[in-house]
This record gives C-alpha cells, structure tokens and sequence, in this order.
C-alpha cells in the first residue's frame, strides 16, 4: 500500500495557502485607495503569467511589486500573490517563507511545509491548527509509521467507516511489517467499499506469500471472481496451477477469457496448445469423475474435474464426500468456490468457515470475507 498521494495536498496548499481570492488586486475603490498601481499592476500580471503556467515572468513581475511596495498592506499582497506564484512554480518553501512574513495561520502553513518536505514543520504547524492527516503522513515520510498509525488508528476508533483513515492505516502497518494488522485493516476496507482495486491491493499481496499449490490456486480463483486477472503473468500462472490441481476446464475459461480480452495475444499459438492440451485433461478428468466421486480418498479429484467443467451442484457433491478424505481443508475451499459459483452465498460461507486451521484457512478466511460483500 501506498501513502496518500501528494496530488491532494498540492490542491490544499493551494487552496487553504494561497487565498488568490483575497486578492483582488485591480477591483474596487477601497482596493485601489490601499494598493498604488505601481504594485496593483504587477501583481496582477504576476497573477496572469503564473495561471497561464509562465512562472518566471510571474516572478519577475512580483519582484517588480515588491520593489515598489511601501505599506503594509502591499506588502501583504505581495507575499500572498508571491506564495501563490511559488505554489504554482512547486517551490512550497519558498511559498510558505511569504506567508510566514505576514503570519499567516498554521492552517495554512501546514500544507506548504508538508510539500516542501519540511516534515518536522509540518508537524508542529499541523498540531496548532489540528491537521492530524498531515501529522500522520509526515511522521510516514520521516520513516515512522508506528506514530502514523497510531494516529490512524485514533481516527478509526473514533469513525470506523472512514475509508481514507483506513487506506492510511493499513499502509502505516504494512511499513511497520504487520502483516497481520494490515491484513485486517484492508478487510475493513473491502467492507466497506468491495471494488476490484481494493481486492487487488489484498489479493496481489497474497499470492506473492509463501502458499501451498491449492492455497495459491484459490486466491488465482478470488483474483478471477474480483476481476483482477489482468495480467498475462497472472492468466498463465493460474492456467498452469489449475491444469496440475486437475481443474483443467478453469485453465481453459482463463486463457480464452484472457484472449478475447486482449491480456493475452490473439492467435498466439502458445496459447492455442495450451488450450488444447488443458481441454484433452479436462475430458479425461470429466470422464473419470463419476467413479472417482464415490470414494473420500479419489472425490478431491473429482470435484476438481466437475469444478472445471463448471459442473456445480456435481462438484459440490464430490467435495463433500472428499472432506471426508486426507485433504478436508482443500476440499472445502473448493466446495465453497462451487457453492459461489452456483449462487449458494449463505451455505458458501458456511463451508468457508468449516475450513480447518491449515495451509487453505488463510484464503478461506478470504472467500468467506468475499461471500459478505455479495
């Protein structure tokens, strides 16, 4: 997981920094009575050039308004109308330098420090004006995210829906190596807000950990159902876990999927054999799945054949009888895989939970999360 983006707080310092619209530098009489036009007129070409993206000459002109300016007044718009250049140019230090010489707020400081890296700034203006999201985030960038997330934390305790402080927290966690804690956060997360990309963040994690063949082959299963198999590596991966699992008919589904989608190459005669090897097992499994399916110890290949060919209620019965069998958690996981597949939410979940402490619980405990948000 990553920090919050920068981009956002460039729009606040901006915003909250830089009031342009207390700057009417032209409009008024009683604007005109308090600024000469010797400043008025630079200023607001300086305001011209820095929207127009030419910050140099927007430096140039407020230094040609500064050098003129003799109140306090215009010097004030001076600063204000320099910081804003300075904001636009990203030159925050220089932007937060302006507005300290007209003491300007905390609030406004804050953001400035933060984009100009001046983290321990950041901090102490952030404390005085209550930005804790800026405190957070800088203690983050200071390589301390224990204090960060002990900052997220107070705010989830105090709104646990709050998606941003959750997204926040689980990065600080997942700096601090607490794998475990960052698992949960993001489990809040996908609560709330069950989207592909939230899935992703979870999933692609997952399978780069240390996880037996069927572990890794479910979460490949979880990846296709959130709609993140979006990758060529991926498809391949998961064709091939599925082919030796005996869930030939899957690899099938995913590469033609892949194809048509672009992810892999159409016509790719790689992809061709692959489908037409996978196809011939499947038929093979498919055919020895009827026999296979009445013993505990051979129906885990049998609900893998069944599963394959998108033979539910076929499937489900066969893992049934193999949780009987050596492999109990394994044949679980699938059954429940079959049980989404068909629509069975409520008993889906159910089995997902029957799922024993083991090398599958884990991403049991993920399908299971899955099922909820159904």
């Amino acid at each position: 997981m990553n920090p919050v983006s920068r981009l956002p707080l460039v729009a606040l310092a901006i915003a909250a920094a830089v009031p342009v619209a207390g700057v009417p530098l032209l409009g008024g009489v009683a604007m005109a009575q308090a600024i000469a036009p010797t400043v008025g007129k630079p200023l607001q070409q300086a305001l011209n050039a820095a929207k127009a993206g030419n910050t140099a000459a927007a430096t140039n002109y407020v230094n040609q308004a500064r050098s003129a300016a003799t109140t306090n007044a215009e010097r004030t718009k001076v600063s204000q109308t320099a910081a804003y250049v300075y904001t636009r140019a990203g030159n925050y230090g220089a932007a937060a330098t302006e507005l300290e010489r007209i003491g300007a707020p905390a609030s406004q400081l804050a953001p400035l420090y933060y984009q100009a890296r001046q983290y321990d700034k950041a901090i102490t203006a952030a404390r005085k004006s209550g930005q804790t999201t800026i405190i957070a985030q800088s203690y983050l960038q200071q390589g301390k995210p224990a204090e960060a997330a002990k900052i997220y934390q107070d705010i989830v305790n105090k709104n646990p829906n709050n998606v941003n402080a959750l997204q926040n927290l689980a990065a600080a966690q997942s700096k601090m190596g607490d794998k475990k804690g960052s698992l949960a956060t993001i489990q809040k997360l996908i609560r709330l807000d069950p989207t592909p990309a939230r899935w992703r963040a979870l999933l692609v994690d997952m399978k780069s950990g240390s996880l037996s063949r069927d572990a890794k082959l479910g979460v490949y299963h979880l990846m296709r159902e959130t709609g993140n198999l979006s990758t060529a590596a991926d498809v391949q991966e998961f064709a091939k876990l599925a082919i030796v699992a005996g869930q030939s008919g899957v690899a099938v589904d995913a590469v033609k999927a892949a194809g048509t989608s672009g992810v892999l190459p159409a016509g790719d005669p790689m992809t061709a054999k692959l489908v037409e090897a996978a196809a011939k097992r499947q038929a093979a499994a498919l055919a020895a799945a009827p026999a296979g399916a009445k013993n505990p110890a051979t129906a885990l290949a049998a609900g893998n054949a069944y599963l394959g060919a998108g033979q539910y209620p076929q499937a489900i019965a066969a893992f049934t009888t193999a949780q009987k069998g050596p492999n109990p958690g394994e044949a679980a996981l699938f059954k429940g895989i079959a049980q989404v597949r068909s629509g069975q939410g409520p008993a889906a979940r159910a089995t997902f939970k029957s799922v024993p402490a083991g090398s599958v619980s884990e991403v049991a405990g993920l399908w299971d999360l899955y099922a909820s948000t159904k």
